[in-house]
């Protein structure tokens, strides 16, 4: 018998990857599917960054590059962070990476073993729990409830901090509930100067998809915490380049050379092409994330709408991300149940909530990065299963 470490047989998975293949083994079959679960922009990486990719491969550009990245880019990150968060950031302690994931997993192996606690956000991104397993540290998650707006609780976030924490995942605006918090984060960054142990983990990988007027406050802004906050980001979501896997993080000075040490042990360097094809993304104007983001914002009120209008289904509005996370308790379906009727019965794709984590049951979470057309077809669909 082949013996697996206890901690890789700890190891989760995201749905949305199970169902996007299941999805496409029913469309390869001839099925009419719509996949509304995969958190992938319908938009084309636009041609200025593609064409800077290919010049890139065409000069030659496919050798190493320093494992943190090429300075050209670190540099850019800065510079386009300062601009809009204001926040001086040094370019030395910016990492570029192969995908965002990969900040997750460096912060978890910085801080998590055995005794350690991180905490999580529950629901939330089903990879922060299963990197933490992964590190040995214990997932101590803290609740998003519905009735408190999907918004964190800082006194009972910080309640649940011990000895033993190591580390807060933060993540806004949030998948899979779009909520944007402010004042939140306010209180949670004051009390947070009472745990001068604990760092922080922000994922603002959809800090450019807020919709209402409301505003993304990245962490960066709170000096205080810039000694213990990892922040993570990328182009995957902002560029629609999700295929590309380019991500960046930004280190406290003193984690940075463990970052790096990390980077070289487990990918070398990013890949060449790709950063170069992020550099084009960051120093041209910025009008295509204009665009998309506003086409989102159409498409996120259509989708609240269509799906209120729904017996046995409410829908609180979402303010960032490009997710919908409807209650479906009174349909009588629990999430996953539904989730897998929806896609082989009524040809939607959908993603149950408890793949965000068990506080998740009695939701689905629905992406609205994709069409007018398409948005409407689905709900209809799904209308028409549950009347049935």
């Amino acid at each position: 018998m082949l013996r697996i470490a206890s901690t890789v047989r700890k190891i989760g998975t995201e749905t949305a990857f199970d169902v996007l293949a299941r999805a496409q083994a029913l469309q390869a079959q001839g099925r009419d599917v719509i996949n509304l679960g995969i958190g992938q922009p319908d938009f084309r990486t636009p041609d200025h960054i593609v064409e800077a990719g290919r010049e890139a491969l065409a000069q030659g550009r496919h050798g190493y590059t320093p494992a943190a990245g090429i300075s050209d880019l670190r540099e850019a990150v800065a510079r386009d962070l300062q601009h809009r968060t204001g926040a001086p950031i040094d370019p030395a302690t910016v990492l570029i990476t192969p995908g965002a994931k990969v900040t997750m997993f460096f912060a978890m192996l910085m801080f998590g073993e055995r005794g350690a606690e991180i905490l999580y956000p529950n629901p939330g991104f089903p990879i922060y729990e299963s990197a933490i397993a992964l590190s040995g540290a214990t997932p101590v998650p803290y609740r998003l409830s519905e009735t408190e707006g999907f918004s964190f609780d800082p006194d009972d976030l910080l309640a649940r901090i011990t000895p033993a924490t190591r580390l807060i995942i933060l993540n806004s605006p949030a998948n899979p509930t779009g909520v944007v918090p402010a004042g939140q984060i306010d209180r949670l960054a004051d009390g947070l100067a009472d745990h001068p142990h604990v760092s922080i983990l922000s994922d603002e990988i959809y800090d450019r998809f807020v919709y209402d007027g409301y505003e993304h406050r990245s962490l960066l802004h709170y000096e205080a915490l810039r000694d213990r906050l990892i922040l993570l980001n990328g182009w995957s979501k902002t560029y629609a380049m999700t295929g590309w896997r380019l991500g960046y993080s930004v280190w406290p000075a003193a984690l940075f050379d463990f970052a790096e040490r990390l980077a070289i042990n487990c990918y070398s360097c990013p890949n060449a092409a790709a950063q170069y094809a992020g550099l084009a993304a960051l120093d041209a104007p910025q009008d295509f994330v204009d665009e998309m983001v506003a086409a989102f914002d159409e498409r996120r009120l259509l989708l609240v709408d269509e799906l209120n209008a729904i017996e046995g289904v409410r829908c609180a509005t979402p303010r960032g991300a490009f997710y919908a996370f409807p209650n479906i308790e009174a349909t009588g379906f629990d999430s996953r149940t539904l989730q897998d009727k929806l896609l082989n019965d009524a040809g939607v794709a959908t993603i149950s909530g408890t793949s965000f984590g068990a506080h998740g049951e009695g939701f689905l979470r629905l992406s609205y990065a994709s069409s007018l057309e398409s948005i409407r077809t689905a709900v209809q669909r799904i209308r028409a299963f549950l009347e049935q």
